[in-house]
């Protein structure tokens, strides 16, 4: 057994990036805080919208197609540990029902209204049954995220028990691996994905998050 690196900075810094936004826009919204709320939202939306990129153009074990598996080799990876590096098949799922529930949670943040003072950005560019929906998916939605996010601790901790540690993975980049004798490269420099995450967290306060920063500062 040897150790190889499996994941690159960038997803290793977008899945503890995650968990930070996501508990800000937990304590935003439970505070009534709109303003950060909406610069946390962006912030995930950014961090989002860089990892389906790096899924495209990343390292191998970033890719998107790397998630893609039958469900029987899901089925089979709840029977024995799965050696491949990068996401099982399982975990595979897992990561895709997280960006499912992340993209709706996002979007229909974008088309919720308080009906007070806090307007979404495309708010003023939809039907009102369009907002009053999307207000609907937005709070319901959120709960499905909390159980995704319980099932996921709940199979980090069965893989740990299986002799799998993922968040020592998730932390060093490396995994410990047994049966990749390849010296084939796994990963690729983070700076490009950095950059694309700068330009559009940066795009975004400048457009849609202006106003939110301005009052967060003044």
């Amino acid at each position: 057994m040897h150790k190889i690196k499996v994941w690159d900075g960038f997803i290793r810094s977008f899945h503890w990036l995650l968990v930070i936004a996501i508990a800000a826009l937990y304590f935003s919204a439970e505070e009534g805080m709109m303003e950060l709320h909406f610069v946390a939202g962006f912030f995930t939306l950014a961090l989002l919208v860089t990892r389906l990129i790096w899924g495209l153009i990343g390292s191998k074990t970033a890719k998107l197609s790397a998630l893609l598996h039958s469900p029987s080799a899901a089925l089979k990876s709840f029977k024995q540990t799965d050696n491949k590096p990068g996401h099982g098949a399982a975990g595979s799922y897992m990561v895709l029902a997280f960006f499912i529930l992340l993209l709706a949670q996002l979007v229909s943040g974008l088309m919720t209204t308080d009906d007070i003072l806090t307007d979404g950005p495309l708010v003023q560019y939809v039907s009102s049954n369009v907002v009053e929906w999307a207000g609907w998916v937005h709070h319901k939605n959120f709960d499905l995220l909390l159980y995704a996010i319980i099932l996921h601790i709940v199979a980090i901790v069965i893989y740990r028990i299986k002799g799998k540690n993922l968040v020592k993975a998730m932390v060093t980049g490396y995994a410990a691996e047994k049966n990749n004798d390849s010296n084939e490269e796994l990963t690729k420099s983070p700076w490009t994905a950095i950059i694309i995450f700068v330009v559009v967290f940066a795009a975004l306060l400048m457009t849609w998050g202006a106003e939110p920063v301005a009052y967060l500062f003044s």
